[in-house]
């Protein structure tokens, strides 16, 4: 079965003629998968070819199987159905510059860090680029009511958006397509543990997103105590990478940093970070940590926060406190899969 979210409209067109049927209706088919909608909905299409179309396709291959609506923000958190009855994780946030929705790339992850829930299973396998497509195509029909549909898009879900290179790649051009949801690629952050290679490789791809880099440390020695991809790749070796991401990009790198109560979050450690990252065109996300049971983390105090806060910015190092949303409807990434899967686990 052909998934045609994956397709450009070129593609699908191509597709189209191929199966048969006239080159015209590639375009409709084009746009009706981009709003979201599977092949009974698409009116203007005659019934038989409608029926053809299902034998042959699949229209949206990813379903929202289930949500939660933060009475706190109004964020909200899908668990997304996939065919073949995998789930992944996005979560959908309102913001006065528009509506971000944070997506997956993979189901699971496989690079074990310690402070990520995603991560505890293991990586079950690599997305597709239409099922992370249909993960925003669901999220704009959920949206319609509104009158909104998603303008920013962050892959910080479940996975390592570089260890599925060539699928992550191709889903950022669809964005771009004309007849699609044309979602500008500078509004598209993606996060990374430190893939060096493949940093600079996307450096070279044209494409103009926002790097994000889960750093968590200002040394290797705290690093590797918290994800293993630091034993493979120093912390010199990433910063490296994101020398080259900006120069090639002309675009700041975002360094997102977990504030793990005693391991990461001293003013000694915040003074030490300023200086690994001076000179450096680049933003401090740092974030309260969630907590992840099985790890055994804990989280700091708002004053631990904020005196780190203070640190950074007394260096002239650019940092924020990322806000907290969805905290009471398991907005962290992977909580609300594991849920789920230990739910079902449990009832077999």
């Amino acid at each position: 079965m052909t998934e045609l979210t994956g397709l450009t409209e070129e593609e699908l067109t191509g597709w189209v003629r191929s199966e048969g049927f006239p080159a015209f209706r590639g375009k409709q088919i084009f746009q009706w998968i981009h709003q979201g909608v599977d092949f009974e909905g698409m009116t203007n299409l005659p019934q038989n070819l409608r029926q053809d179309l299902a034998t042959k396709a699949v229209a949206q291959p990813v379903t929202i199987r289930t949500q939660r609506v933060s009475a706190l923000d109004g964020t909200v958190k899908f668990l997304y159905g996939l065919r073949d009855g995998n789930c992944v994780e996005g979560v959908l946030m309102r913001y006065k510059f528009g509506v971000s929705l944070c997506i997956s790339t993979q189901v699971g992850c496989r690079m074990g860090c310690r402070f990520c829930a995603s991560t505890l299973e293991g990586c079950v396998r690599n997305l597709s680029a239409g099922e992370m497509l249909g993960e925003i195509l669901q999220a704009n029909r959920y949206l319609a009511g509104e009158e909104k549909k998603v303008s920013h898009v962050v892959l910080m879900g479940s996975g390592e958006p570089l260890d599925n290179y060539e699928q992550v790649i191709r889903f950022l051009r669809l964005l771009r397509e004309e007849h699609g949801i044309r979602l500008s690629l500078r509004n598209v952050s993606l996060s990374t543990c430190g893939l060096v290679p493949e940093m600079k490789r996307l450096a070279e791809e044209n494409l103009p997103v926002t790097l994000c880099v889960s750093l968590h440390a200002p040394n290797d020695a705290i690093r590797r105590q918290l994800m293993p991809v630091a034993v493979k790749y120093s912390i010199p070796e990433v910063l490296d990478a994101c020398r080259y991401y900006i120069a090639k990009t002309g675009r700041r790198v975002i360094f997102e940093y977990a504030l793990t109560d005693g391991l990461n979050a001293s003013e000694e450690n915040a003074a030490e970070l300023a200086e690994i990252l001076r000179s450096l065109q680049c933003h401090v996300n740092l974030i309260p940590l969630n907590a992840v049971p099985e790890r055994q983390l804990r989280g700091v105090s708002e004053k631990t926060v904020r005196r780190f806060l203070e640190v950074l910015e007394a260096r002239h190092i650019s940092c924020t406190r990322r806000r907290e949303m969805g905290d009471d409807i398991e907005g962290a990434c992977g909580q609300l899969r594991r849920k789920v899967l230990q739910t079902e686990m449990g009832d077999k």
